[in-house]
Order: structure tokens, then C-alpha cells, then sequence
């Protein structure tokens, strides 16, 4: 049987300029088949993804607004229960489901543009 390599699938996903002026932007992506909402956030001068789901109930964390951060611009926070998470790990440090982290999404940022890289896809 042959192995058979498959180069990482990129999905463009915003640019640069843009999450400078709005530090956040939803996308939709497959895993395994299935759609899945996902978020890419500037925090800090660095870009981070994750899957747009609240680990306390199976709905976004926004609603629907495009609004992750708090008010301080410091945590990212459900918006249905004020469950808190740190932008950089995706942890949840308040809340329901504290303990637990948001789904994080590999991305690359090449030439001013953000893109989503999925292996095997």
C-alpha cells in the first residue's frame, strides 16, 4: 500500500489591516466533513485561531455579533454565560467552564494575509 502525503489545505481567512482595525473575524471551516464556525483574533501584535465554541454549552461564544473580547480588550468571553478565556492559550480562567480550552486552529500569517492551514485535508 502507498503512503500517500497530502500538503496542508490554507484557507484565507482575513488580513492583517483589517484585524488592525477590527481585532477579530469569523469564518467557517470543515473538520472531519463537518462545518465548524471558527474565529482568528490580533491580541497583542500576534494572531491566534479558534473554533467558535463555548466549552460550557455547544454555541458560539459570540452572538453572532463578531464580538469576542471584553470591554477591557484583555480576555475573550462568552457572550451567553461570561465564561472567560486567555487569548493566547484559549483557557477558560472564569466561569462554567473553567479548566477547559477553546479549540485552537492553526494559522500562519505570510504577506499581510491570515490563513487557516488544515494537515491532511
Amino acid at each position: 500500500m502507498t503512503d500517500v502525503n497530502r500538503a496542508p489545505a490554507r484557507q484565507w481567512l482575513a488580513s492583517l489591516e483589517n484585524l488592525g482595525r477590527h481585532p477579530t473575524a469569523k469564518f467557517t471551516f470543515k473538520r472531519d466533513g463537518i462545518n465548524h464556525d471558527g474565529f482568528v483574533i490580533l491580541f497583542e501584535g500576534r494572531v491566534f485561531g479558534y473554533e467558535n465554541r463555548c466549552r460550557h454549552i455547544p454555541i458560539t461564544i459570540d452572538y453572532g455579533d463578531n464580538r469576542f473580547f471584553t470591554g477591557d480588550g484583555k480576555s475573550l468571553v462568552c457572550q451567553t454565560h461570561g465564561a472567560m478565556y486567555d487569548p493566547v492559550t484559549g483557557l477558560c480562567f472564569q466561569g462554567p467552564c473553567k479548566g477547559s480550552s477553546l479549540f485552537p486552529l492553526k494559522v500562519e500569517v505570510e504577506d499581510g494575509n491570515v490563513y487557516l492551514v488544515q494537515d491532511g485535508v
